[in-house]
This record gives structure tokens, sequence and C-alpha cells, in this order.
């Protein structure tokens, strides 16, 4: 284990941290704890309490041959809320704040530099605490393994993101060289420079086939033909995005007007808009996509693209 390398998340109740993390790929152990605690070996009764100013933390061993920092950390953020404070999902204290605690005085150039991109996709303030590991204790055994112990026992994370986990370290993440030669002169415009394609005249806004539509540069899920509907703007429009799709909204001030851009987190490139003026009956929202964006995968051809366990999503 000497070549391998240590980070420590907070992400909240580290029941499902802890289980997030130990599904990916070169992830080699995981564990279950406090940090930076005021008093030497707290137990869970003391921690609750808020006495000892320790956070929720889960200590992740690594190989970092197979999978980086950077993308650790992108995969943390998709379980976190990183605006709020001292809370995340139904659990509240400062043992549930967010936070990464490194060991190695180089990991903070690269912590600092996804937080940096991660803050420009919000309004808010990032509240996620960065901070050398002052100490770190193991948690009672009962945390240890716990939603491997209790299937289906409470976890704050969305289940469903435990399968982006375990697909996410299977290809590498394209680079931009790789964007600049696949990818087509618009395709490349709108995501990588925020244009917008022309109305009417892309490939998928009169799509009526059942299927999956999926992030251009990462191949991530992002919506599904069932919440697809024609909102006669000339461009795909989708009620909703995929539970498990890593969407980013963020306010966008451009051409004179204010409008809510959607990102795509694991791609960080530019989708489309989302406006509160969808059909009721689907709950009000309209995801305005390009085309550019997105590649589509039919109904018939998802299994084998890879995408079976998005088939429930399809009716």
């Amino acid at each position: 284990m000497t070549d391998m390398n240590t980070i420590y998340f907070a992400g909240g109740c580290f029941w499902g941290t802890e289980h997030f993390m130990k599904q990916i790929n070169g992830v080699v152990s995981t564990q279950a704890g406090y940090a930076n605690s005021r008093v030497a070996n707290p137990s869970y009764r003391e921690v609750c309490s808020g006495s000892t100013d320790a956070a929720e933390t889960v200590k992740v061993v690594y190989d970092p041959a197979k999978i980086n920092l950077d993308l650790l950390i992108e995969l943390y953020f998709l379980t976190i809320d990183p605006t709020s404070v001292n809370r995340q999902g139904n659990d509240r204290g400062t043992q549930y704040r967010t936070g990464i605690y490194y060991d190695n005085a180089e990991d903070r150039a690269i912590i600092d530099k996804q937080l940096h991109r991660l803050a420009d996709k919000y309004d808010s303030p990032i509240a996620i605490e960065v901070k050398p590991i002052d100490n770190f204790y193991p948690a009672e055994e009962y945390h240890q393994d716990y939603l491997d112990k209790n299937p289906g026992g409470y976890c704050h994370i969305d289940p469903r993101l435990f399968e982006v986990a375990r697909k996410a370290n299977e290809t590498a993440k394209p680079t931009v060289n790789y964007r600049n030669e696949r990818l087509t002169r618009r395709q490349y415009d709108v995501t990588q420079n925020s244009a917008t394609e022309p109305p009417f005249d892309n490939d998928y806004w009169d799509n009526h086939r059942k299927g999956i539509y999926v992030d251009i540069i990462t191949g991530e899920p992002l919506f599904v033909s069932t919440d697809k509907f024609d909102s006669g703007c000339g461009w795909p429009s989708f009620s909703r995005p995929l539970p498990t799709a890593s969407i980013v909204e963020k306010s966008d001030y451009s051409h004179g007007m204010t409008r809510t851009e959607v990102r795509s987190g694991s791609g960080d490139s530019h989708l489309g808009h989302v406006f509160n003026d969808g059909p009721r009956e689907r709950g009000g929202m309209r995801y305005c996509i390009n085309s550019a964006a997105l590649d589509f995968i039919p109904l018939e051809e998802m299994e084998s693209a890879g995408y079976a366990d998005y088939i429930k999503y399809v009716k």
C-alpha cells in the first residue's frame, strides 16, 4: 500500500459517502470516522453533541495509477449541496458540514482548482471546508460499511448515484484535444463556447423515437424520451433531467437577458437553458437543450451501448 494516496471527504452522513466512494474503480479502501476533533477518540454520541467540532468524514485510500484526485473530487461534488452550511439532506449540525481534508500539501492546489471551477457554477458561496487533516478517528464498528450491512438503510445520497460512481472511471474523461478532433464545429461551439444552434435546424428537435439522450462529451445520461415534449421552440425540450444527471444550473445575463443556463456537471459543457413555462402537468419546467450537446441512443440499442440500467426510465 506504499504507493497509495489518501484523501478525506466530509459530505454529511458518512454512511452514504462511504458507500458511494467504495463503488469507484481505483478506490482501494474506505473508512468512516471523525476528522479534526478537539477530543481524542470521540464517540458518536459526543460528536452528535457538537462538543468535539469533529466532522463525519470518510477516509479514502486510492490507487493514483487507476484514478486521480481530480476525478475523485468531481464525483464527491455530485453527492453534496456545496452551498449548504452544516446540513446535507435531512441531517443538520456541524458534524455534517462538507469538507476536503488532505495529508499531502501538494493536493491543495488540485483541491483549490476544483473548488474554483465549482464556484463558477453557483451564485451562492461554496461552503466546503478545506484544510490539512489534523486527526482522524475511526467510527464505531457498526458505522463501517453500514449500507452493505443494512441494504435500504438511511442514506441522504440518491442511491442511483452509486451506479454513476461504479461507471465513472470505466473510461478516461475526454480531453480538450479529443473534443477538437471528434466534435463537429457546431458541437464544439455549443458545448465549449456556449453558442446556440439554429431552431428547427438541428438533429433532435422533432425526434420522437424512444431512447436516452446523453452528454456528447462524456456520454453521461442526461434526459430520456419519456420527458421530451414538443414546445414549438425548435429545440429539444424536456420537462426534467434524469435523477442521476449531474446538471448544473447557473444564472446567465448574456445578450441583455436574465436566464438560467444548464450545464453538464461531469463534462463542464454548455447544454442550453431552463425556463418555467413548461407543461403544468409535467411540473412546469422546460429544459431547452441544444441538439449539438447531445447524443441520442435509441431504446433498442441502449443495452448494447451500456445503458441497460436506464431502460426503466424509458416508457
